[in-house]
Order: structure tokens, then C-alpha cells, then sequence
């Protein structure tokens, strides 16, 4: 898991460090962020002291009508030794007690200038990716008309170069060869490459190139979302492969189900323009517009219409 630390806030957010400067290496250990309110009032039974403590308006008002003993007894119990850090909104002031409370224990204080909903959100939304789950595939995904396209199957069978012939076509490369994944949300995979491979493309017999300097920036992205999977396989003539499309397969990462279809390699089929052709019909199912169930329809429309026609022919004949 990647580790976080109270650092880390202050390099990638506008927070201002007020006090407990010796605490700023502090690691989170969690994406929940806490607003002690209970805290406040003197309940500290159930306080979560290894999350984040998020201090805005109310409770810092609440806070200021206190004595001058109980604010030093509030202060003492949140700065705590696993509290990661106290971040104080709207660019509030901060309060003595509090300074003299997170110098004492190490816990650092951070002021940020924006309204209390906005830095959960942001906050939130930061830690959550950085505690999503995490996992590794062998495989290319390449962005296709903006819809994320997972290329798998085994080694050889030709991922590099038909993702080399879709960045030529102009879509974009993603990751080759293991592609980093994260779930974000319940529903949400998040694909990128590793810092090491970033815009390199291998292909064999021409060794490593890389694809931004080649082919310039438009061709690369950092993370893309995965929203269908393709997977190359030899053709095997013992096996019957799905050939209107009405057949809906998945395959699981993690806890989500992607889309997947199979597609079968033998010479003389591009796969580049068919994988192209997957993600443009990808497109058009999720605005409700399925050829194969079209089709279907079609067929059955016209079989009904025949055994209509071939019913009453026998009911004239009988008379």
C-alpha cells in the first residue's frame, strides 16, 4: 500500500503550517476524515485519533466560549501520538492552546484558506486514491475514441505492435506491458504505467521506442479509465467463436466486472481497425444502439411474419 504522509498535504495542497513542525512525517494510515465535534464538548470515548481531525468554523466557535482549562484539556486530548495532523479551515486563527498542545505532543497544525467542504472534498478525494486497491496485469491499454481499452492475451500474440498501429491511426497510449490498476469508487478502474516503462512501447525485433518522442504528446496519456477489456488469443478452429455479439462476456478485476470480447489472430486480420471498431460499438451500446439485438429483432420479426403468412395459406386450402 502506498504510504502517506502529513508531508505530503502540505507539498500537494495550500496549507500552511502552523505549529508542530516535528510531526510533519507523520504517515495516515486512513481516507476517513474526522470532524471532532463530541470531542469538543469533552466526549473523547470513541475519538478516532489516527485520522486526520478537520477543525472548521463551528467547531473552533465552540471552541473560543470554552474555559481557559478546558480548552487546554480539548487541545491535549486531540493531539494525540498517532494523530496524524489537525488542519484548521478558512483561514481561521489558531488558537494558543492549540499551538502550545500540537508543539508539545508533535501533532502539526495546517491552516487552509478555503471553506471547510471544499478541503474534505479535496482531502478525501486524495487519500482515497491513495488507499484504493491496487493490482498489476500484464497487458496494453490504450484510449480509443475516450473509451479505455485493456488489450490481454499471451505473450507474443501481437498486444505491442496492434497498440503500436492504433497510436499511428491517432489514439493514445496508456501503459504497455504491465499496467498498473487501482479501484477507485466500487464501480471505478483506474489503469496507468509504471514510472519505469512510462510512454515506451516494446516491439520485438525493434527493441524499446518511445511513443511520446516519436509520435509527440498527443499520443500518450498518464491514467485512463478501463471500461472494456480485449483479448487476443491464436485462433483455434476447434472453437466456436461469437459471431453476432449477442453473447455479453466479463471478466473481474478486483471487485469490478469489465466487458470483455475475444478476439481470434490469424494472418491477414487487422486487428488495430477491429479493436478500433470494438470500442466505437462500445460507444454506441452505452447510448442504446446494439446491432446485434437489432438483428435479432429483425430476424425474428421476419420469422414471425413467414409462419403468419404460411398459417393462413393453410387455413385457405382446407376450404
Amino acid at each position: 500500500m502506498t504510504k502517506v504522509r502529513t508531508q505530503d498535504l502540505l507539498d500537494r495542497f495550500t496549507l500552511e503550517i502552523v505549529a508542530g513542525h516535528d510531526g510533519v512525517h507523520r504517515e495516515i494510515f486512513t481516507s476517513d476524515i474526522a470532524r471532532p465535534g463530541m470531542e469538543m464538548a469533552g466526549y473523547f470515548k470513541y475519538y478516532p485519533s489516527e485520522r486526520l481531525q478537520l477543525l472548521g468554523k463551528t467547531e473552533l466557535s465552540f471552541f473560543l466560549e470554552l474555559s481557559h482549562e478546558q480548552k487546554k484539556d480539548r487541545a491535549m486530548q486531540l493531539c494525540t501520538d498517532v494523530t496524524p495532523g489537525i488542519v484548521i479551515t478558512r483561514g481561521m486563527d489558531v488558537p494558543e492552546e492549540f499551538v502550545e498542545a500540537a508543539n508539545e505532543a508533535g501533532v502539526p497544525i495546517m491552516r487552509s484558506p478555503y471553506k471547510t467542504t471544499r478541503v474534505i472534498s479535496r482531502l478525501t478525494n486524495y487519500l482515497e486514491t491513495k488507499f484504493a486497491p491496487f493490482t498489476a496485469v500484464h497487458g496494453v491499454l490504450v484510449d480509443i475514441y475516450g473509451v479505455g481499452v485493456l488489450i490481454t492475451g499471451q505473450s507474443g500474440v501481437g498486444k505491442s505492435e496492434t497498440a503500436l498501429e492504433l497510436v499511428k491511426r491517432g489514439h493514445r497510449l496508456v501503459a504497455d506491458d504491465s499496467v498498473e490498476i487501482r479501484q477507485e469508487d466500487f464501480d471505478t478502474l483506474i489503469g496507468n504505467s509504471p514510472p519505469l516503462i512510462e510512454h515506451l512501447l516494446e516491439i520485438r525485433g525493434l527493441g524499446i521506442i518511445n511513443v511520446m518522442t516519436l509520435f509527440g504528446a498527443g499520443a500518450v496519456r498518464s491514467h485512463k479509465r478501463i471500461t472494456m477489456i480485449i483479448n487476443l488469443e491464436l485462433w483455434d478452429q476447434n472453437k466456436q467463436y461469437d459471431r453476432l455479439g449477442l453473447e455479453e462476456e466479463t471478466m473481474r478485476i478486483m471487485d469490478v466486472e469489465v466487458p470483455k470480447s475475444t478476439i481470434p489472430v490469424r494472418p491477414g486480420r487487422n486487428l488495430a481497425v477491429i479493436i478500433e471498431v470494438a470500442a466505437m460499438n462500445f460507444r454506441l451500446k452505452r447510448m442504446g444502439i446494439n446491432a446485434a439485438e437489432e438483428f435479432s429483432e429483425r430476424l425474428t420479426n421476419m420469422i414471425g411474419e413467414n409462419q403468419e403468412g404460411v398459417n393462413k395459406g393453410g387455413f385457405y386450402s382446407d376450404m
